[in-house]
Order: structure tokens, then C-alpha cells, then sequence
């Protein structure tokens, strides 16, 4: 969500800062600057997102963004241009908890398939805030909804609303639009190039099933699955096991066997991935806002800009 936001403020002619804290080894960082390089996005990382943000504004200055939403208006909206641009909104990744840091919109992603896991809080499971937080929620993405049937859907929607909320709700889905060879990150190779392969899925994320569902959804002729925690940074261990698996796989099928990895994986430790000695590929996937329930990305948008143009607090760097 954070990349798609950046990438449409980005288009609407203002340059956006991500504040995000950098958890283990910043995989999400990294993948952030490689994905947005081409925009007008600037990236603070620290734990004291208050003061790395303070230093961002004062270092590159900051602008209203509604003058940007006044000239969409009237067809005369430009891109923001380059790295220098003024800041026009902070996005603050993660940030809910972030409760001292004054926001003008509050937006919470709900996991489609798994969405309050265990229903405990960490460590003992995923949840960092009782659903009662969600009467704090402006707007709430439940992702990965082309994965989960519409009775789920039905029910997440549902306890969302018994919360107390006034939110609107919408509904995503993480769209795979290319791949790339370890060796060659900057070449684009079609989804097609899967079909007919024997796939051993490799990842260290949060929701591996989201990531098999995808793959298979592609058409490989066999999908196989090694799955690590969340973040975890891949060692020479790791390395023989996916390699020993490769080389089953090659054994049972008689054909060449692929390793494939998210984007999360692949800037964890892109060196890692290339000392495999076997073919590593990387699935390249956008966020996109489904239009379910007549809530598509253009009433996400506009919603957006509603509410920033009414609160409008002033930055104070």
C-alpha cells in the first residue's frame, strides 16, 4: 500500500516522504527506493520517525498538497519533478501504533486470508491492537481479496463495521506484472516464461500462502514450497537445503527447476540469492485496488484527497 500511494501522489504532482521505521535488515526499505527510484519519493528511515521526518522536511521543504488536487481539477495536474521536489505528504509506514505523530488519515490493511490470525497480540500472534482500534480507521483495505471467497470477505467486512467504525472499506489484491533474473534485476522477463516450469518457491514473508496462490495462478506445470519466518536473512545452511530441494525436484521431474522469491526477499540479500549456483527469478507484483462493491481506486483516491483538504494541518518542520 505504501508503494501505491507513494506512486499516485507521485502522479498527482506531489512528492511524497515514507517514514518507515526499518525493521530487520530494512527489507522493505530497500525494496521501497528500488521500486520508487523513477519517482519524486523520498525515504526517512529510523526509529524516531518524528525526527528523521522533521529533517526530511527541513532538508527539501514542504508544500500544500491541495494546490496539486486544485490543478487536477482543472486538467492542469503535472508529475512532481525529480528528487528535489518539495514534500507535499508523509507516509508513514506501519504507523498505527505511532500514536504521538499527528495524522490526517489513518489507513489499515486487514490480511484477506488470514485476517486476525490467532486473535493474540504479539509475540504470541500477529494482532498490535484490539479490534476496537479499528473506530480509529478512516479507511480499511482488506488485501488479498481475489484469494479469499466472498462469505470471508463477507465476514471480515462485517466485524470491521461491528467495530463502531465509520470507515469505508475496500478491497485489494497483490497483481504480478513481470519477473527478473538475480543477475539482471534491470530486464524484464513476461509471467509467461513460467509456464510449463517446475517452481521451487522460496520466501521469508508473512503471508507465504498469498505468494504460492499467485504463482500457481501463473500456470507453472509444478509449484513446490520452502518457507522461512518473516525477515529472516538467508545463511549457508539455507542455501544447501534450497539446493538439495532443487536438485529432488530436477530428479523427479527430469526437467530444470527455477527458483523463484518475492521482491522482499530479493533486496534482504540480493548477493545471498546470486552464490545459489542454480537459476534464482524474481516475482514483480503492484498492489491494485479491486472494484468490489462499487469501492474501486478512484473512490480510494478521492476519498483521500476529501479528507486531507478538510483536516489540512499545517506542517511544522
Amino acid at each position: 500500500m505504501v508503494d501505491f500511494l507513494a506512486r499516485r501522489f507521485h502522479s498527482m504532482g506531489i512528492s511524497p516522504l515514507i517514514l518507515t521505521r526499518g525493521y530487520a535488515g530494512g527489507d522493505e526499505s530497500k525494496m521501497l527506493r528500488r521500486r520508487l527510484a523513477d519517482t519524486s519519493t523520498k525515504i526517512g528511515v529510523g526509529a524516531n520517525r518524528a525526527a528523521v521526518g522533521s529533517s526530511m522536511l527541513q532538508k527539501y521543504g514542504h508544500v500544500d498538497p491541495c494546490d496539486a488536487f486544485r490543478r487536477e481539477k482543472l486538467g492542469c495536474n503535472r508529475v512532481a519533478s525529480g528528487k528535489s521536489a518539495k514534500i507535499g505528504v508523509a507516509i508513514l509506514d506501519d504507523g498505527m501504533q505511532h500514536r504521538s505523530l499527528l495524522r490526517d488519515v489513518e489507513i489499515v490493511m486487514v490480511n484477506g486470508l488470514t485476517p486476525w490470525g490467532n486473535t493474540h497480540f504479539i509475540p504470541r500472534g500477529p494482532m498490535r491492537e484490539p479490534l476496537s482500534a479499528l473506530t480509529r480507521a478512516d479507511i480499511v483495505v482488506i488485501h488479498h481479496a481475489d484469494l479469499a471467497c466472498e462469505a470471508q470477505l463477507e465476514t471480515i467486512a462485517r466485524t470491521v463495521q461491528d467495530s463502531g467504525t465509520t470507515c469505508s472499506v475496500f478491497f485489494s489484491k497483490l497483481a504480478p506484472s513481470h519477473i527478473f533474473e538475480v543477475h539482471q534485476p534491470l530486464q524484464k522477463l513476461s509471467l509467461n516464461v513460467l509456464g510449463g516450469m517446475i517452481v521451487l518457491c522460496v520466501s521469508a514473508i508473512g503471508c507465504p500462502d498469498a505468494f504460492i496462490h499467485t504463482v500457481r495462478e501463473i500456470g507453472p506445470l509444478n509449484v513446490d514450497r520452502l518457507d522461512f519466518s518473516d525477515h529472516h536473512f538467508f545463511n549457508d545452511y539455507d542455501l544447501e537445503l534450497i539446493q538439495e530441494r532443487v536438485r529432488q525436484l530436477v530428479d523427479q521431474h527430469n526437467k530444470e527447476t527455477v527458483v523463484l522469491v518475492t521482491e522482499k526477499d530479493y533486496d534482504r540479500d540480493p548477493d545471498v540469492l546470486r552464490m545459489l549456483g542454480v537459476k534464482v527469478w524474481v516475482l514483480s507484483s503492484s498492489l491494485q485496488i479491486m472494484a468490489l462493491k462499487e469501492q474501486g481506486e478512484d473512490e480510494l483516491l478521492r476519498k483521500l484527497k476529501d479528507i486531507i483538504t478538510a483536516t489540512r494541518h499545517v506542517v511544522q518542520p
